[in-house]
């Protein structure tokens, strides 16, 4: 059972991000499946925007070394450099934006996620909003509910419901918000399609098993990280299963990879 003390949706003072509350109990995990029990905990609705992150860049204004770790700032990439900061592509004369600005807004590359950031990157910008990038168990309850759905709207495939190869058409990602139908049990937006999702475990193939046996910390031995969620290249059903399971070296930067952030609710 949530905590009473626990509200269903917190908005992060320093960056206006959303996250909403996956409540704590048991869960079935895993393929094939486990019973594992987490504590309440936030996980952002949505994955971290265009917007949000050339503010955090703005802001610390990184050193060279430490900006090309975080992020590349390619033709695929949707934040630029403007001058002496960071904007989104497209608005490099306007001033930064600002937190906590509404879900109305669906023109430009602003509400479109993040891409081309590095598993150091993620990290960087959970660090400076003071949140933390979620285990793949949390990514996971929070995808498939306590039943062990298989996608985040049930046990049967339907590509219209998330951002994928089928129905993409000239795009890439999506605006963070799009594909409704397709939301967790507890509201998460596209925690399938759109991007592979980082999470803070180094990825260990024989995780499962050891969550099996009532341990339940991300592991932090391996030398890649866990993504998660599938994303918009590709449309086999078995990737965007919430139990599927990715990984890559925690410095690459690719066209489909970004993140969410998490919190706990003590």
């Amino acid at each position: 059972m949530a905590s009473q003390k626990s509200p269903s949706f917190i908005e992060n003072p320093k960056d206006g991000y959303q996250l909403l509350l996956v409540p704590g109990g048991k869960c079935l995990l895993g393929d094939p499946q486990i019973e594992v029990e987490l504590p309440d905990y936030y996980l952002g609705k949505y994955t971290v925007r265009n917007k949000e992150y050339a503010c955090f860049l703005d802001e610390v204004q990184p050193d060279e070394a430490d900006q090309k770790k975080w992020i590349l700032l390619d033709d695929n990439c949707r934040v630029v450099r403007a001058g002496d900061g960071y904007r989104v592509r497209g608005e490099e004369d306007k001033p930064p934006a600002q937190a906590g600005q509404g879900e109305s807004e669906t023109s430009g590359w602003a509400n479109h996620p993040v891409v081309q950031v590095s598993w150091q990157g993620a990290q960087a910008y959970c660090e400076w909003a003071e949140l933390r990038l979620a285990s793949e168990l949390e990514w996971e309850k929070a995808a498939r509910g306590e039943n062990g759905r298989t996608y985040p709207w049930g046990n049967e495939w339907d590509a219209a419901k998330c951002r994928n190869l089928q129905n993409r058409g000239n795009e890439r990602t999506a605006i963070v918000w799009a594909y409704p139908e397709g939301r967790s049990c507890w509201g998460h937006y596209q925690m399938i399609g759109n991007l592979w999702e980082w999470c803070i475990d180094c990825y260990d193939e024989d995780a499962y098993r050891r969550y099996a046996k009532g341990d339940f910390t991300p592991s932090t031995i391996g030398e890649e990280k866990v993504l998660r969620g599938g994303a918009w290249p590709f449309d086999a059903p078995d990737i965007f299963r919430c139990a599927y399971r990715h990984s890559s070296h925690p410095s690459f930067c690719h066209h489909h990879f970004g993140f969410r952030c998490a919190l706990g609710a003590t």
